[in-house]
């Protein structure tokens, strides 16, 4: 059993809440953050109901100075950080060169990209001191390029492998630790912001959010010698 703090942006709901789930059945004190109250309640709630620790700080991750004070007060409630999770992301049906806004593009690129860097500048002093694990929600869209991504998201998910690189190799000598995670269709309510949404059958076949917790988990209850740098999981049967 871990007896980490961990902080998990996008927890509200999907891989975020899924992972929370997880690693609270492993022992971590999980500070769940996100943009909406309600969800982060319930995963609050359902974690504590199976015996776990939890708590709910509402974030937006792509306002600086709120990322700032949310590792400061978490820092000061539990005196420590040992791990991070970043699942907050965004895409939007209009994704493609000849149907885009710019502001849609900077919309998902800062919630993609800058706000998990600012999220992990924010918490870095903190797990130099724990000798940390960040894991990285990225995509199958970060890993290998999918037309269908859109022009935003494709840029912003394969930007974030060189991000958790560029962690490893600059932080390896305080003990921080950075994987790359890149899962492939999740049946989740982020499917909604595609331009045709699935079906009931296409989800059936995708991978489910516990999937992609118990993969969270599993890397970040590795021992401390131990870095998974990228992690690509895919449903067997791809539409």
């Amino acid at each position: 059993m871990n007896d980490g703090v961990l902080w998990i942006t996008g927890g509200g709901s999907g891989m975020g809440a899924a992972t929370a789930r997880a690693a609270a059945s492993s022992g971590w004190t999980v500070v769940v953050s996100g943009r909406r109250r309600h969800g982060l309640d319930s995963v609050v709630a359902e974690i504590r109901e199976a015996g776990g620790s939890a708590s709910a700080m509402v974030v937006d991750v792509r306002d600086p100075e709120a990322v700032r004070r949310a590792a400061a007060e978490i820092e000061e409630t539990h005196g420590r950080l040992d791990g991070l999770v970043l699942a907050a992301g965004l895409n939007a049906p209009a994704r493609r060169w000849d149907d885009q806004s710019m502001a849609g593009f900077r919309d998902i690129v800062d919630t993609n990209l800058t706000a998990v860097v600012t999220v992990v500048d924010a918490a870095l002093p903190a797990l130099r001191s724990s000798a940390g694990v960040v894991v990285v929600i990225s995509s199958f869209a970060g890993w290998s390029f999918q037309p269908a991504a859109g022009v935003a998201y494709s840029a912003s998910k394969t930007a974030l492998a060189s991000v958790v690189r560029t962690l490893n190799d600059q932080e390896a000598a305080h003990g921080v630790r950075a994987c790359h995670l890149c899962p492939g269709d999740v049946a989740t309510d982020f499917l909604d912001q595609r331009p045709t949404v699935p079906d009931a059958e296409a989800r059936a076949a995708m991978l489910t959010p516990a999937d992609i917790g118990h993969a969270v988990r599993f890397v970040l209850d590795a021992p401390s010698h131990v870095r998974v740098d990228e992690l690509v999981i895919s449903p067997v049967y791809r539409r």
